[in-house]
């Protein structure tokens, strides 16, 4: 069922029989073409800086995050058209936060989706750069994109709430201050691990909560879908962050396409640190769970979304 402003509910086809794999390739081309014209070249724009805002953005991943914005308009009646402004200006943000999180100032990496970091690649002065412009090009792009001024400034106020000291950098900072202290500090296992989700409900499922509802923002559908997909995205964020962690202690840098191992040596708090790894397997499978009840409200046109879920336990990079 998919769920219209309105409150509208109309059956919406979906092969039952679609792969996962089969969705996310047929969507992955328009999806790269979108991000490729956003990172054209612009006048005034310096030729090095624009050469590192396209290595950040271009460089090949999986585009998890412009998938789920464009699955969430889908379950709401709405097309991957509608929805590819906020997939573009999702991605952009996300890729802003992996410039600097990889700074030496933050986690200081060299390794990135299989490539060297981007001020490896460039400088530190211009990755920190092309981070801060990418932040501001997502909202322009959002703007210049939406011509409904209503719709535009709905999802340009998601967006940027995701991302801000409430939210992204909020999660990043806490988790940053996090290596500074011991279990006990936080006054035993159970404190830590609760201080650990609330830092990566903000670090990592933000910008998840925020694909989810500005896909449905995108597509006209009411609170209540809003909401609903608000409750998967923070379920299916806390899940990858904990399947994240666990490939940390369990892959390798080749599989992963970055350095693994690191959390440990840096102190960090980590599930698998304060749970153990099957625990903490355990823990992802509940939350996964979680996820798919938030999809009831949707019928058949949440199984791409559910799909989505589960293919976060299989994750093996």
């Amino acid at each position: 069922m998919s769920v219209q402003a309105s409150g509208d509910r109309r059956e919406q086809p979906i092969d039952s029989n679609e792969s996962l794999k089969d969705y996310m390739d047929a969507r992955r081309p328009a999806v790269e073409a979108a991000l490729q014209a956003a990172c054209e070249d612009r006048p005034g724009v310096p030729e090095r800086l624009a050469a590192a805002i396209r290595y950040a953005v271009l460089a090949p991943g999986k585009r998890l995050r412009p998938m789920l914005t464009i699955m969430a308009a889908e379950a709401c009646g709405g097309d991957a058209e509608s929805a590819m402004p906020s997939a573009v200006a999702v991605e952009m943000i996300h890729a802003y936060s992996l410039i600097h999180d990889d700074l030496p100032a933050m986690d200081d990496d060299d390794l990135r989706r299989g490539r060297p970091t981007t001020h490896i690649e460039f400088d530190e002065a211009t990755a920190i750069l092309a981070g801060d412009a990418l932040q501001s090009m997502a909202f322009a792009h959002l703007h210049h994109s939406t011509s409904d001024a209503t719709k535009s400034a709905a999802l340009i106020g998601t967006l940027a709430t995701a991302a801000g000291p409430a939210g992204l950098v909020g999660g990043q900072a806490d988790d940053l201050d996090a290596e500074k202290y011991t279990v006990e500090d936080f006054g035993g296992a159970d404190a830590a691990l609760k201080h650990l989700e609330a830092i990566h409900h903000r670090k990592t499922g933000a910008l998840f909560t925020a694909c989810a509802a500005m896909g449905a923002i995108s597509a006209g559908a009411d609170t209540n879908a809003v909401s609903a997909l608000t409750d998967y995205a923070k379920a299916f964020g806390l899940a990858f962050q904990i399947t994240d962690d666990l490939l940390d202690c369990t892959s390798t840098d080749e599989r992963l396409g970055k350095r693994t191992g690191k959390d440990d040596g840096r102190g960090k708090l980590t599930y698998p640190g304060l749970m153990g790894l099957d625990r903490a397997r355990a823990h992802a499978e509940s939350t996964i769970h979680m996820a798919h009840e938030s999809l009831q409200l949707f019928g058949t046109a949440g199984q791409r979304l559910r799909k989505l879920a589960d293919f976060v336990l299989e994750r093996t990079n």
